[in-house]
């Protein structure tokens, strides 16, 4: 059975991606831990794959208008895929209960939603700030730089699923200025694909998927990217980012509000349990 509260926020993330390029598991993973009380783990995993399938669209799109700039999407890759892996070999590793896990899924996405926050709202000055120094690096330094932001993002996106859209592209617009705009965001959805897919086969390995929910997702979200994406050029750019970023730390605040309330009730109710 579909749920239409799942397809609706489907469609909803759907548009704002096609408009901005960014905010899919930023929205995505705290709209279905926060509204639908899904496990943050869960919630991760499923999101992960859900961009891997929605991005490899809009990747064959850009691929055939050929403004996919490779050597940055390799390099990213080469940093991201191996650090990918690596998080995920050692949460196994920790095997980490429910509690613990839903606490770092929640701390690491607080802090990847609000550096998203960050990168929408300050872009352009960060970018008129250091732009100027960075374009008088040798292209040796730009291309081991961009592998350690891959690993960086690889990081974040493996445990919260956010980072490979807002702050990807920022580090881009930095490390490669002489590339057009269009260029940077077609390589950073480029690289975004197989990132998420490394990291949601992961995550399906220890059976965090709901492939149900992101069906239903995917329903709602398909025509979304479409429609925004055709809506792009008629919404100021400005004000999108704006709202998109004011967003980001509202759900930042509350998934952080949420995990202190969580913590406060365990220990009450281990301090309980000792006490009997």
């Amino acid at each position: 059975m579909i749920d239409p509260l799942y397809v609706v926020s489907g469609f909803g993330v759907g548009l704002l991606v096609g408009m901005t390029g960014v905010g899919g598991g930023s929205l995505m993973t705290p709209l279905l831990i926060l509204v639908f009380g899904v496990h943050p783990a869960t919630a991760v995993g499923t999101d992960l794959l859900y961009a891997a399938a929605t991005k490899t669209a809009g990747t064959a799109a850009h691929g055939w208008a050929r403004s996919i700039h490779w050597p940055a999407v390799i390099r990213l890759a080469s940093g991201s895929i191996p650090a990918s892996i690596l998080t995920l070999v050692i949460l196994w590793q920790l095997d980490l209960s429910g509690e613990s896990s839903r606490s770092l899924v929640n701390l690491v996405l607080c802090f990847a939603l609000l550096l998203t926050a960050v990168s929408l709202i300050f872009r352009k000055s960060i970018m008129q700030r250091y732009r100027r120094r960075l374009e008088q690096i040798n292209p040796g330094t730009a291309a081991r730089a961009t592998v350690l932001v891959g690993v960086a993002l690889g990081v974040l996106v493996s445990i919260s699923s956010v980072g490979a859209g807002a702050v990807g592209v920022t580090a881009l617009l930095l490390l490669y200025p002489q590339l057009p705009m269009t260029r940077i965001v077609a390589s950073d959805i480029a690289h975004a694909v197989p990132l998420t897919l490394v990291a949601g086969i992961g995550h399906w390995a220890t059976g965090a998927i709901d492939w149900h929910l992101m069906a239903v997702l995917l329903v709602g979200s398909l025509p979304g990217i479409l429609i925004g994406s055709y809506c792009a050029h008629r919404v100021p750019e400005t004000a999108l980012r704006l709202v998109l970023a004011t967003t980001l730390i509202v759900v930042a605040g509350n998934l952080a509000s949420h995990e202190l309330h969580s913590s406060s009730s365990n220990i009450t109710a281990f301090a309980r349990s000792t006490a009997h």
